[in-house]
């Protein structure tokens, strides 16, 4: 699918995402851009997935894509039809000092800082673009979700929201993973068999399966820190090796990691592990921000198909 959505234009490439890439409505899912990146580059395994998202991506709209090499790495940058910049990507050999360990706490993240896609005057340039442009962002502290139960442990975790037309969680998405995630007072986490879309011809899975698990795990973890609806604006998505399409995958993240950037509550770093065949085979860091009236937007389609009360965990503002 993501190869079909490209075209080229002179010496552009078109990409025009199909609708069932969606994430948030109307919006690509930010680990299947990830993806198109990663099927484009000549970057093998292990290496560094990662892209800086400055507005939202629309579907099935043409954007051209623009790819560059740089020292051993592949470079992309993708627009809209009017030139403005929706996402710049890189694909690049993983570092040395990439995680490979086990996570510091069972279930938990755990997870090595990677190599930073930007600096710290481009940080704070993405900061004011979004905050400017994707509907803006919260400006004072956000509403707290309510906590999780005492007896979490006896009862398990609780279900996490799904949507019907998501790429990551959609119950009536024919070609996306419909994966299920969960939480508890410690972690968000889930375990997810491979579909049939995601098989690879030498029997391996699709990296686009692990960068939208792990960005949906991401979303998750920054709605439940700050009881508000957004979007993950930085992602660093590290692929250690190929994973087996027969073995299920399991994403998990300590929700004790998460944390504010610069002490800012409305962007929230987060840090994920995925697993397959007794080995983790992709780590990620991804920043969440906060997006304004997103919550209030989301939750009314969610509560159509969802338990009032799985909505009402992560957003309980939104479901008095």
């Amino acid at each position: 699918m993501l190869r079909h959505a490209l075209e080229v234009s002179g010496r552009d490439l078109i990409l025009t995402l199909d609708p069932a890439l969606q994430g948030l409505p109307d919006t690509a899912h930010g680990g299947s851009v990830l993806a198109v990146f990663d099927a484009l580059s000549s970057v093998t395994a292990p290496r560094e997935v990662s892209g800086l998202y400055r507005r939202r991506v629309p579907l099935a709209l043409p954007l051209t894509l623009l790819r560059a090499r740089e020292n051993s790495a592949d470079t992309f940058v993708l627009s809209e039809a009017g030139g403005s910049v929706l996402v710049e990507g890189r694909v690049a050999p993983q570092a040395t000092d990439a995680v490979t360990a086990a996570p510091s706490r069972p279930g938990g993240g755990g997870v090595a800082p990677l190599r930073p896609v930007l600096s710290g005057s481009n940080r704070r340039d993405v900061t004011a673009l979004v905050s400017s442009e994707v509907a803006g962002v919260v400006p004072a502290e956000p509403p707290r979700p309510r906590p999780a139960d005492d007896d979490d442990a006896a009862r398990g975790a609780y279900p996490l929201p799904v949507s019907r037309a998501c790429f990551a969680c959609g119950t009536e998405n024919a070609v996306g993973l419909r994966a299920r995630l969960a939480f508890d007072a410690d972690t968000v986490r889930g375990t997810w068999q491979p579909r049939a879309p995601f098989r690879r011809d030498d029997g391996s899975l699709a990296p686009a399966a692990l960068t939208t698990l792990l960005d949906e795990a991401a979303f998750w973890l920054g709605a439940l820190a700050t009881g508000e609806s957004g979007m993950t604006t930085e992602l660093r998505v590290a692929l250690h090796q190929p994973a087996p399409f027969d073995a299920p995958v399991t994403v998990s993240a300590a929700r004790a990691s998460v944390r504010p950037r610069n002490e800012d509550p409305r962007y929230q770093e987060t840090e994920i592990v995925a697993r397959a065949g007794g080995h983790v085979v992709a780590t990620a860091r991804i920043t969440f921000v906060v997006v304004r009236g997103a919550a209030r937007r989301l939750v009314g389609g969610m509560l159509a198909i969802n338990d009032p009360e799985c909505v009402q965990r992560v957003f309980p503002a939104y479901t008095r």
